[in-house]
């Protein structure tokens, strides 16, 4: 990916290609839309990093402190190496931005879904970069409103809203904001809302001409006489009730103009960087507040807080930088009657390959510019595309089994015992014994309860895994990494990290896997699928699910075992629904009956996809089970197909009606087991594109983040 990039040392800016990223726990992985570069903040990091040693050491005293108590510690030739490696190091740029969720970290699912909106903060992680990795407490979603440009102003805003919050003013206070450059042109719009009445003070006079237009009542070119004179005017001779300082100068002025203007007992607050030399006089015979704001706010500078994720009470602190960031991009929605106006705060837009250009106009000072905003390609952000697996072709499927269930044994293990080009080498449970009777009534060549028996044998290039829910993620991803092509009974994984574990395993593994979503492989299904893709137009499914009743003790149940019948059972329909559309999931809702006997087995899923189609299912343990259990009807271009039980196919078209019947249910498990054998023998790509049974595992996650938070969860990117 490309990120700006600033040598510590040297102060040379350029947009680098560096290594994309990982997310990590409680952190998003998020592709950069929009960026803002922030002229005063930004400048001022890059004018430091210009300066040579002696200018950046007298500019930055106490770090020379460090320096000449580290070299009293460790000697001088220790320091000067671990100086020289300091400035080496290169300095991401950039702390303001707003892009779209690629992946969500563990602890995060269905607080964050992939495909959402997000604005990021934070110095070295909203970097200038197409991807960044930001911690929970750093990001808050976008309303659907707000475009991305506008959104990338969060942080600067959320830095004014905490100014702000600091003044303490109130409906009707007469507010001072020093300085309307990004912060303070913000500053003077969130007074404004909030009902106060504001003196915008500046030098340059289209920045007050700008902020007279978004609120201020009375806007005065510093160095002018008269100002003291207007205020008492205006404040019938109180003088401000407190003033915001968002001005960057090493003079101390700012602060001698506060106590000027400032009323008996006011209130002063930094928010911008400035001299800190003041007259004591002046501040202590109107008893004057002065007091510096924390950047975005409580839980700024918190490793706890922002790297970790830990909450502060909010009955103790309401306010914290999350919340301010989260506020300040509600504020900017056009549907409110009164809204925070970024967008005519922007003077430049580049492409972020112009990104060097960006900066030389910012740093080079010959252009007045206020919000320049660094514009990103859109990245694709669906489940992940794998290469073609490498195994060779063996013309042969040597297979392992890990887990012998009771499914396994009856279903599984003899049809695949009964497929040629299959040669059952090493079965592995839990139990010695269940070892045993699988090896003995299937022929297998070896029994074992280890599982390493299975992965390190190199002449094993399939494994089916059978186990209980809770380890498939795992047991897949060792698998792969051990090089062999998996089969994994549903569910594929039980939450996003789960997932994660899957598709970074595979990525890095010469084999394949592929989940037993065995309905889609049906003969009635495939035919379904095949009369439905004939019409171009959207389609529209209704899948229902008679499951009944499974008691609420089952390990089906228990959350670390089994995940519950929705990732359990529900999947099969999500993926069959998938399967018979034909096109991407877009969006998942979900809703629950009441439950009334411990667990949640009665919901309806709805479904949208990327061609327009709908899909519903409805599952339930409320139904008389002597009716048939599944039955799915799909209706498209004026033709009606179901599917009952699949012991039947209608096909109605023209009022007539087509049914075709079978002697036996016919749920595509041979023809499942089949293609999996074929294509481990043939060492060829998966029977299912891998990157669509991610997209339907995280679909199924899914409802149950619907089901949690009451809302439609988008899987759109």
């Amino acid at each position: 990916m490309k990120q700006i990039i600033q040598s510590a040392k040297s102060g040379k800016l350029s947009l680098k290609q560096v290594p994309e990223p990982r997310v990590r726990t409680g952190h998003l992985l998020v592709a950069t839309r929009a960026s803002l570069i922030s002229a005063g903040t930004e400048r001022m990091v890059i004018d430091f990093a210009k300066k040579s040693l002696a200018a950046k050491a007298k500019a930055r005293p106490d770090l020379v402190r460090k320096v000449v108590d580290k070299a009293r510690r460790d000697g001088i030739l220790a320091t000067f190496k671990a100086v020289m490696a300091r400035l080496d190091e290169p300095l991401p740029l950039g702390y303001s931005a707003a892009g779209t969720v690629s992946a969500v970290g563990g602890g995060l699912e269905g607080t964050f879904t992939m495909g959402q909106r997000v604005a990021m903060a934070g110095a070295g992680l909203a970097n200038h970069a197409e991807l960044n990795v930001v911690p929970r407490n750093l990001a808050a979603p976008i309303p659907d409103d707000v475009p991305d440009e506008e959104a990338a102003f969060g942080t600067v805003g959320a830095i004014a809203l905490a100014g702000v919050r600091s003044l303490g003013a109130q409906l009707g206070d007469l507010v001072a904001v020093l300085g309307v450059g990004l912060v303070g042109q913000m500053a003077v719009q969130l007074l404004a809302l909030q009902g106060a009445r504001v003196i915008a003070l500046d030098v340059n006079p289209d920045r007050l001409a700008l902020a007279k237009s978004m609120g201020a009542e009375l806007t005065w070119t510093l160095g002018e006489p008269g100002l003291t004179e207007a205020v008492a005017a205006l404040s019938g001779g109180v003088g401000c009730d407190s003033v915001l300082i968002a001005a960057a100068t090493d003079s101390s002025e700012p602060l001698a103009l506060a106590a000027e203007l400032a009323r008996d007992r006011a209130r002063v607050v930094l928010v911008g960087k400035t001299g800190t030399e003041f007259d004591y006089a002046a501040y202590m015979k109107k008893e004057l507040t002065l007091s510096v704001s924390r950047s975005y706010g409580p839980g700024r500078y918190d490793e706890e807080f922002e790297g970790r994720g830990v909450k502060y009470p909010v009955g103790w602190v309401r306010w914290t930088e999350t919340e301010n960031l989260r506020e300040v991009v509600r504020l900017m929605s056009p549907s409110l009657p009164r809204r925070l106006d970024v967008g005519a705060l922007i003077s430049h837009r580049f492409d972020f390959d112009q990104a060097e250009e960006a900066y030389a106009l910012v740093t080079g000072g010959q252009q007045p510019s206020l919000g320049v905003v660094l514009h990103y390609a859109e990245r694709v952000c669906t489940a992940p595309a794998f290469a073609a697996p490498a195994a060779a072709a063996t013309g042969k499927c040597v297979l392992g089994v890990i887990g012998a269930g009771n499914f396994a044994r009856t279903v599984l293990l003899p049809e695949l015992a009964r497929l040629p080009g299959v040669e059952m080498r090493t079965i592995c449970t839990q139990r010695g014994q269940t070892a045993e009777h699988g090896q003995q009534t299937f022929g297998f060549a070896n029994a074992t309860t280890d599982v390493d028996a299975v992965l390190n044998d190199t002449s094993i290039n399939a494994v089916l895994v059978a186990t209980r829910h809770g380890n498939h993620a795992e047991m897949v991803a060792r698998c792969l990494s051990a090089g062999k092509s998996v089969l994994v009974e549903k569910p594929l994984a039980l939450d996003r990290a789960q997932l994660n574990q899957v598709i970074t395993a595979r990525q890095a593994s010469n084999g394949f896997f592929t989940v037993g979503f065995n309905r889609r492989f049906a003969p009635m299904a495939q035919k379904a699928a095949a009369h439905l893709a004939r019409h171009l137009g959207p389609k529209v499914a209704v899948l229902r699910v008679n499951a009944g009743a499974l008691p609420a003790e089952s390990w089906v149940n228990a959350a670390e075992e089994g995940g519950g019948r929705i990732l359990g059972e529900v999947c099969h329909f999500v993926d069959l629904a998938r399967a018979l559309i034909g096109a991407p999931i877009k969006t998942v809702q979900a809703d629950a009956a009441r439950v009334t006997h411990g667990v949640c087995d009665d919901l309806s899923v709805s479904l949208t996809f990327a061609d327009g189609s709908l899909a519903t299912i409805i599952y339930t343990a409320q139904g008389d089970t002597s009716l048939s259990k599944e039955r799915f009807e799909c209706f498209a271009g004026g033709t009606i197909v179901t599917i009952d039980n699949f012991l039947s196919l209608s096909t109605t078209k023209g009022g007539a009606t087509k049914v075709e019947k079978s002697l036996g249910q016919d749920k595509g498990h041979r023809a499942e087991l089949a293609a999996f054998v074929g294509a481990v023998a043939s060492g060829g790509a998966a029977p299912v594109d891998e990157a669509e049974l991610i997209e339907t595992s995280l679909a199924t996650i899914a409802v149950l983040d619907s089901l949690a938070e009451g809302r439609r969860i988008s899987l759109e990117d």
